[in-house]
């Protein structure tokens, strides 16, 4: 008898970042059903968002690609919709497509109706561009043109959609669901008010690298964002238990991620973008207990945003298309070499929104190995820090004597991994004009169309 192949849930939250997170060592947020996920879990420890902002994150998901292949490497910019992507290649395989929640991919206005020519295959649709509103939160379903409003807030809302649509799914064919909830994402301060009154600015421990200047802040977003990341735990939670209670968890592979980080006033500075542990660093957990059992393991290997898709097709037995150019981890799972070499590229290829240059943003490319994050810019070396006796990255070592052996192997491997991509690291103009992407008054920001 042929096995069925396993359904799939992709679960996603907006800016939520590793070291926030109990699992990872966090004692002060409150993540309980996180925890025991990734004590279930194979825990990519090393994960990364190699392009770690909004749009460009969740393009490099659905479609497998680098963002100078797919175009979507500003924010609120149209993903082509004859992409080859996740949704499309599931429903060909015979998997039934679900997307629930902030979709970000459109580029066509942010609260704008989305048609279906631009769904990217998936065929169950309760989604809307982007809000961060999250107690007054619309969606479109379906082909309906009129949005509707999401009750209360609208991650725990979007959770019991999806708890529905997992009991009341037919059970002919598998499912690929995807559910992308918008919080942790500021604004901080709009989680469930029972959830607020869990944190208290006051106690909060910040990391070393929030300046000074920026604790008294830094403590109110980081209560805040807590209180998101608790409430997302218990709507994690209660998927989980209905999961469970349909009798549909040993044979569903379940993964947990973000699209990237949050600086939260880590080395002075706020939000993503940037090439700092905060921005980049991302939970992946996925858990299938048919394959791996029910007991977690640990993989270091440097598992970046396009390696997502690849993974999961062959985790399911779907032939992978030759516009990938993500690495399948599939067999390093199962204890095979780490597919990137033992390193991940981190990019940015035009500094935008809240990375403009007036607030220091620059091009760079790098490299997140599991020792060393190493990063040049425009003008040359940039920043090179020693994670494992640095982990906090306070110490710039870039250009010093004593690390040239490591920064001139770091370069040479960074520079081989631009040329298989066929990146010439222009400015970020360049590829604004060869995209033809309009800008505003500021000359960096996409006009949201």
């Amino acid at each position: 008898m042929v096995q069925k192949r396993p359904n799939v849930i992709y679960v996603f939250a907006d800016q939520w970042r590793l070291q926030d997170t109990g699992y990872a060592g966090n004692a002060q947020v409150q993540t309980p059903h996180l925890d025991q996920l990734a004590a279930q879990s194979v825990n990519f420890t090393h994960a990364v968002a190699g392009i770690p902002v909004c749009c460009p994150a969740r393009a490099c998901l659905l479609t497998g690609q680098h963002a100078q292949t797919h175009g979507v490497f500003v924010n609120d910019v149209h993903l082509a919709d004859d992409a080859v992507s996740m949704g499309k290649l599931f429903k060909a395989a015979g998997y039934d497509t679900a997307y629930v929640g902030k979709w970000h991919v459109d580029g066509r206005g942010r609260s704008n109706y989305i048609p279906p020519q631009s769904r990217q295959g998936f065929d169950y649709w309760k989604a809307l561009e982007c809000t961060h509103d999250y107690n007054n939160s619309r969606y479109f379903l379906g082909d309906e043109r009129q949005a509707r409003l999401w009750e209360g807030y609208d991650a725990s809302a979007q959770t019991r959609d999806v708890q529905a649509y997992i009991r009341n799914h037919n059970g002919d064919n598998p499912f690929l669901l995807l559910l992308s909830w918008g919080p942790p994402h500021a604004p901080y301060e709009t989680a469930p008010p029972h959830y607020q009154q869990l944190y208290d600015p006051a106690t909060i421990e910040l990391r070393p690298n929030v300046p000074p200047q920026m604790a008294e802040q830094a403590r109110a977003w980081i209560a805040g964002y807590y209180a998101h990341c608790t409430a997302l735990d218990d709507c994690l939670g209660a998927l989980l238990q209905t999961l469970a209670e349909e009798g549909m968890a040993e044979e569903t592979i379940f993964v947990f991620s973000s699209d990237h980080g949050d600086m939260l006033g880590s080395q002075g500075e706020v939000k993503k973008q940037r090439p700092w542990d905060e921005s980049l660093r991302v939970p992946f957990l996925l858990r299938w207990p048919r394959r791996y059992g029910w007991e977690g393991r640990q993989v270091d290997a440097l598992l970046d945003t396009p390696d997502i898709l690849p993974t999961l097709l062959s985790l399911c037995d779907i032939p992978r298309p030759r516009t990938i150019e993500g690495q399948d981890f599939s067999a390093t799972i199962e204890g095979s070499p780490d597919p990137s070499g033992g390193a991940a590229v981190i990019y940015c290829i035009h500094p935008f929104g809240q990375y403009t240059r007036q607030e220091g943003g620059r091009e760079y490319r790098g490299l997140r190995t599991r020792r060393y994050t190493y990063v040049r810019d425009l003008n040359g070396p940039w920043l090179l820090y020693d994670n494992r006796t640095d982990p906090y990255q306070l110490d710039n070592l870039v250009n010093r004597p004593a690390v040239q052996p490591v920064q001139a192997e770091l370069e040479a491997h960074l520079q081989q991994k631009l040329d298989a991509r066929g990146d010439e690291f222009l400015p970020g103009m360049a590829y604004i004009d060869k995209w033809g992407y309009p800008l505003d008054d500021s000359g960096t920001v996409p006009f949201r169309w």
